[in-house]
């Protein structure tokens, strides 16, 4: 059979020195490859382990639905829920150019024509003072985004927060988060993520102090267990008061993983990613699920362009859908690892890859150049 699969390679792309995207390649008998990402920050190893435990698992596959893969293997832990999704992500690819349609279509269909985005413009951003987060906010601006992202509280940990020390800590982020407004009209919305690095009564007075400034959300302040769920209750609401939506979970697996936050309304905005959620299908679950608990879907996106290109079609396939994250200028192999008409950003909005499947396909002759260790390759 032509459509048989014959190969799976797996390989890491050096992007700076903190990043690392990995992509995974899933070739058939007929010569067709299916793409996928499963960038998981400094983690890369554990995903490289997961892979080949799981890859084999394809060969014996005997159904062509596309997300058969991800719902018989249960992802539970993060990294194995990132080589989940990286080859349901490749499957789906597969299944669409199959069709010889945009991933889209085989989603269900467009909701929309073009996906609103915000800029993320954290790891751009080496120069960490005020000015720094203020000359980036600039460029996302200029670039046409009306939605940014800062990550500014470089200073703040846990264990400070825990010793009475966050307050002091946390004023450098204050200053970055005012020095972005200055250069932002009020009608930009201006995001705020805090990397989990709060405790409550931390984050409560963090809140406080960032009404000032009109932000639009406040993401991760607190850990996410479900003990942590009343603690995330008092600070929604806290935020709620000021104007300010509290946003989250970027992490993740599954939608039950979701469903107490949810049954909670401890979160105003979740935000699931493709490379962890463990497969597109679960993926749109929770955007169904989150609309009918009136919370708002933006999907967490701040990796490399396979996993870029997966979050538009699955967004465009939403039926309720907020914002999608682009991790912004963060590096040129953004646009020149991949070849086909991969789409730009036009006043913070992207329209889909007109191309079958998901329109991108990775440029060996450029991934050659930034490889870091040796692929991985699973044959049957």
């Amino acid at each position: 059979m032509t459509r048989r699969l014959t190969r799976v390679a797996v390989t890491t792309a050096r992007v700076s020195h903190q990043t690392r995207w990995i992509f995974f390649e899933i070739e058939r008998a007929d010569g067709r490859v299916g793409i996928g990402e499963a960038s998981l920050d400094r983690q890369e190893h554990a995903v490289l382990e997961c892979a080949a435990r799981i890859a084999p698992l394809l060969f014996t596959l005997e159904t062509a639905d596309p997300g058969a893969f991800a719902s018989a293997v249960r992802p539970m832990s993060l990294e194995n829920a990132a080589a989940v999704s990286a080859i349901d992500m490749a499957l789906w690819d597969l299944h669409a150019q199959d069709k010889d349609a945009p991933l889209v279509s085989v989603l269900g269909g467009a909701q929309r024509t073009f996906v609103a985005s915000y800029a993320n413009i954290n790891r751009r951003t080496r120069d960490r003072s005020a000015a720094g987060f203020a000359r980036s906010a600039q460029d996302a601006l200029t670039a046409g985004f009306d939605a940014i992202k800062v990550a500014p509280f470089d200073e703040v940990t846990p264990a400070l927060c825990a010793r009475g020390e966050g307050a002091a800590a946390m004023r450098s982020g204050l200053e970055r988060i005012a020095a972005v407004r200055e250069v932002a009209n009020p009608s930009t919305r201006l995001m705020v993520d805090c990397h989990w690095r709060f405790d409550e009564p931390t984050a409560a007075t963090m809140i406080d102090a960032a009404a000032e400034y009109a932000v639009h959300w406040i993401e991760c302040p607190l850990s996410e267990g479900v003990d942590d769920i009343p603690a995330l209750g008092r600070l929604r609401h806290r935020a709620g008061g000021r104007g300010i939506r509290l946003a989250g979970l970027e992490q993740g697996v599954g939608y039950e993983s979701f469903r107490p936050f949810c049954e909670a309304r401890c979160y105003d905005v979740m935000m699931p990613d493709v490379k962890y959620v463990g497969g597109l299908r679960e993926m749109l679950r929770c955007a169904e699920a989150f609309a009918q608990h009136g919370i708002e879907m933006s999907p967490h996106n701040p990796s490399g362009p396979i996993a870029h290109a997966a979050s538009l079609h699955v967004s465009a396939a939403m039926r309720s859908f907020d914002m999608l994250e682009l991790q912004f200028d963060e590096s040129p192999l953004f646009n020149t690892l991949v070849s086909g008409t991969f789409p730009r950003a036009h006043e913070g909005k992207f329209v889909l890859p007109p191309s079958t499947g998901l329109g991108v396909r990775l440029d060996h002759t450029a991934l050659a150049a930034c490889i870091d260790g040796e692929p991985r390759v699973f044959q049957p």
